[in-house]
């Protein structure tokens, strides 16, 4: 690695002022949103949403600062890239506890949160979901193919798309897919974004079972997925793909047992 001079280390510092005091003012930002969320639990949900949309501005700003050490000093800035992934961590937990982080369930199971924020509309949705997904990509980007963490994103992933998921409106999803609804556009994209995350989700935990860990609870989740991607089909009519993703299911259940009754028989072949 090449000598950092002081007039590169001086320039960088310059350069960076300005998103570090960006990133102090959200710091004061999220601590008066908490204290809110105590005091005035009526709008809680309100102010977790806000909360989960500081977190991914947060998150931008210490993007930048990696982005110009890398530019000017030509080395990632670790203590950044880190900060950033936390910040990506908070927002996802704001929206969990928002809308629950769960997976294969039914809309019954959580429509009550969802409740909470009816006055949110598809288009606003939508937006903070996609700028989410931004975040993720660029996260793993700036972390590079070789990163130690490049495994456990895929947990990341799986729980932004599970969010995603469960930020939209699936009582009014059908409707809203009418051409004159005027929550039309953002719903079928909306609806179309989470039918292609849960799918990578099921995809990424296979690879992440096959390539990685051997571990049945991966593969598992991979299969939870794919249930929550068939509960979407079967909501919106899509019935050949419903019945596409359940086989896909029976077949991934069928490699799974499979693997595991292989495994209980390892021991008793090694005597």
């Amino acid at each position: 690695m090449a000598k950092i001079s002081e007039d590169g280390r001086h320039y960088y510092i310059e350069r960076i002022k300005p998103y570090k005091t960006s990133i102090d003012r959200i710091f004061a930002r999220e601590k008066d949103a908490l204290a809110a969320i105590t005091k005035e639990p009526d709008t809680a949900p309100f102010i977790r949403l806000t909360l989960a949309e500081e977190m991914l501005n947060l998150f931008s700003n210490y993007m930048v600062i990696n982005g110009v050490s890398e530019a000017v000093l030509k080395i990632k800035n670790e203590d950044a890239l880190n900060d950033g992934r936390k910040s990506l961590y908070k927002s996802l937990i704001c929206l969990e506890q928002l809308v629950s982080n769960y997976v294969d369930a039914p809309f019954a199971d959580y429509e009550e949160k969802l409740e909470e924020i009816a006055s949110i509309d598809a288009a606003r949705r939508h937006r903070l979901i996609r700028k989410m997904g931004f975040a993720v990509t660029m996260l793993e980007t700036a972390y590079g193919d070789h990163s130690k963490w490049k495994w456990s994103f895929v947990e990341l992933e799986g729980r932004y798309a599970a969010v995603a998921k469960n930020m939209l409106d699936l009582k009014n999803a059908v409707a809203n897919t009418d051409p004159r609804s005027p929550h039309y556009e953002p719903t079928v994209l909306y609806i179309r974004l989470i039918k292609k995350l849960l799918a990578q989700a099921a995809d990424r935990y296979r690879q992440k079972y096959e390539l990685s860990t051997n571990h049945f609870d991966d593969f598992r989740m991979g299969i939870n997925f794919l249930g929550a991607l068939r509960r979407i089909y079967t909501l919106m009519g899509d019935r050949e793909d419903a019945e596409e993703a359940r086989k896909k299911m029976d077949s991934w259940n069928a490699k799974l047992e499979a693997d595991i009754k292989r495994k209980k028989e390892e021991p008793a072949k090694k005597k």
